[in-house]
């Protein structure tokens, strides 16, 4: 079923628009080699190793094309799923299977590959105390759903959206005319409860940030040379600021950074190049009283 953090209007709008734009116009195929009152049952199956994500919603969308679908799911989010197990099944109409199975693989394909590569991510830095995070690097529109495959995944959520987290970008940098400035300014204004990140390009403005009283640092595309250095001079925890890292992160370099004893390393990779995995749609026609 469902999951409850996705049984939201945004969800619901999302997959109604997806299936607009696939069976706007009615599916003239079907309608053409299909018998109307034809039932049929149809095995969601895994063609390669993954992590689900997304079932619940696969599950929605046939039930969005017809109610009296009947789904029978057989595993759950976050499972890692053998290539040949059949994940869920369902029955109904043949008509109605069909309309649907494109819309619906799209939306299990793609949050499985994201959870996917999240748990890749997780158990890379396995054994650490290194937490991977995403970012804002989401597709238009899904940014709810892939935050929720990262999660299942295994990994973090970093900021949902601009009002959810205060981070302090180069581009604010620059037009406050430092980071000690920026954070300082933010520090006076920004609601209390926010902790203050700020992302820093080199050790000077480590410093700068240091000196503010940062919360967060953000270290952004430093060499692993300047990494080690950064971290010997901010110290131990609990006493100095949280340190992230980001930019260009690969999956070879995890456990490169959990040694060099980061905190955070925030992965736009997660969501923005996860590839669709294989899950397919296999149909078979009802014979007489089935």
């Amino acid at each position: 079923m469902l999951d409850a953090l996705l049984a939201t209007p945004a969800v619901l709008r999302l997959v109604d628009l997806a299936l607009e734009e696939d069976l706007g116009r009615g599916d003239v195929t079907t309608e053409a080699v299909i018998d109307r009152d034809a039932t049929a049952t149809a095995q969601l199956v895994a063609r390669e190793s993954l992590v689900l994500a997304g079932l619940g919603l696969c599950t929605l969308v046939f039930q969005r094309v017809d109610a009296e679908v009947v789904a029978a799911e057989s595993a759950k989010d976050g499972d890692r799923i053998a290539a040949g197990t059949a994940v869920a099944s369902y029955r109904g109409r043949a008509a109605s299977l069909l309309a649907a199975e494109r819309t619906a693989l799209n939306f299990v394909q793609r949050l499985s590959g994201t959870a996917t590569l999240a748990r890749a991510f997780v158990e890379a830095a396995a054994g650490s105390r290194l937490r991977i995070a995403d970012t804002r690097k989401t597709t238009p529109g899904f940014r709810l759903l892939e935050k929720y495959a990262v999660r299942v995944g295994g990994a973090s959520n970093h900021r949902c959206d601009l009002g959810s987290g205060l981070l302090i970008k180069d581009n604010h940098v620059a037009v406050a005319g430092g980071v000690r400035q920026a954070v300082e300014k933010a520090r006076g204004r920004a609601p209390h409860g926010l902790r203050i990140e700020v992302e820093v390009d080199s050790l000077a403005e480590l410093e700068e940030a240091l000196a503010a009283g940062a919360d967060v640092i953000l270290l952004d595309n430093f060499s692993p040379a300047d990494l080690d250095r950064a971290v010997a001079r901010t110290g131990p925890l609990p006493q100095r600021p949280l340190l992230e890292v980001s930019g260009g992160v690969t999956l070879r370099r995890i456990p490169e950074l959990a040694r060099a004893g980061v905190d955070i390393v925030s992965v736009g990779a997660l969501t923005h190049s996860a590839r669709a995995v294989d899950l397919s749609l296999d149909i078979g026609i009802n014979g007489p009283g089935q």
